[in-house]
């Protein structure tokens, strides 16, 4: 049986936090020991230069999130796990999807129109003002990041299916003029997946400064979570779990036993500071023996290197070879003697 390849990226610019775990860690995790499908996971550092500009930061969040992965059981027997920066085929094979790529079809990208429409209602005469290239065609490298592996499906919430689609468009473009080499991706949306609530009750997100880190150290954890904003119920009078952000992130982790009982002591009138030390507990004893492992994998940088340099060896077997044939394709080659 042939296995579906199922590729997704980590933009290396912030430190992993619980919803992140959530929503895409966990999951991918679990599909890496699965033996139906050929997973690629990479470090999507070049994506990252693309809003950063702090040098430390992509070096240290490429350290941190290596290291979450790799202490929450990643099977890189089965996985490729790997940094884009160490596959260079990938850019290479950028540049030649941009020589097919309609700027038109760029000038359709969400960022790019936000970053336009930004401008505009701010009364900008240049449109364009802050606009980088990176920016602007950054969908045709994520179209190679996909495209060179192949994948059959990429996994990604509703606002990256553009991503996809552009890779879809591009893909078949260069298949039309140069003969079938790229699979056609499909994106895959889940549904029904978990999105948490950050300390301020919107969605956990390093963009509104709201998070929980992962492996935040149990003092810093307890802060954090004693720090999220509740309601002025008193203990004793019920409460609704289900607008309540310590619910939704205890749901998130608990069994469907343990969120039944949570949510009865919420219709018994649980106090919020006896809920938060509940939260912390269960949190606490969750993540602890993966957070032990994550804290030696930060003090050993030269494991964490080999296991990507690994990655990288294993996913530049596929992206050597593939390349050569591109560049047949396209014309690039020695001249016969």
């Amino acid at each position: 049986m042939t296995k579906a390849t199922v590729l997704t990226g980590i933009t290396t610019t912030g430190t992993p936090h619980l919803g992140n775990y959530v929503g895409a860690i966990r999951p991918a995790i679990a599909a890496s020991k699965n033996d139906n499908v050929a997973p690629f996971y990479f470090l999507a550092d070049y994506h990252a230069l693309i809003k950063c500009q702090e040098p430390d930061r992509v070096r240290q969040s490429s350290r941190e999130i290596a290291a979450t992965w790799l202490a929450l059981g990643l099977d890189t027997s089965n996985a490729v796990f790997y940094r884009q920066s160490d596959v260079p085929e990938i850019l290479e094979l950028t540049w030649i999807l941009t020589c097919v790529t309609a700027k038109g079809l760029m000038n359709r990208a969400h960022a790019y129109k936000a970053a336009v429409a930004e401008n505009e209602q701010g009364d900008e005469k240049d449109p364009d003002k802050g606009v980088t290239m990176g920016l602007f065609s950054y969908p045709i490298l994520m179209a190679a990041d996909i495209l060179m592996f192949k994948a059959d499906k990429v996994p990604v919430g509703r606002d990256q299916i553009q991503h996809i689609e552009m890779a879809r468009d591009i893909a078949a473009r260069f298949n039309h003029i140069y003969g079938e080499h790229f699979t056609l991706p499909e994106a895959v949306v889940e549904e029904h997946g978990a999105t948490l609530l950050g300390l301020d009750g919107r969605k956990m997100s390093k963009s509104y400064n709201n998070t929980i880190p992962l492996f935040e150290p149990e003092k810093k954890l307890r802060k954090l979570i004693n720090k999220i904003k509740t309601n002025s119920l008193e203990p004793g009078e019920p409460k609704d779990p289900d607008t309540c952000t310590l619910f939704s992130i205890y749901k998130a982790f608990a069994t469907q036993a343990e969120v039944a009982e949570i949510r009865q002591r919420y219709a018994d009138g649980i106090g919020w500071g006896e809920m938060k030390q509940v939260l912390f507990e269960y949190i606490n004893e969750h993540i602890a023996p993966a957070r032990e492992r994550y804290e030696a994998l930060m003090q050993a940088p030269d494991h964490i290197e080999q296991q990507l340099q690994e990655g990288a060896r294993k996913a530049r077997a596929i992206s050597v070879p593939f390349l050569k044939d591109l560049r047949e394709a396209v014309g690039i080659s020695r001249i016969a003697v």
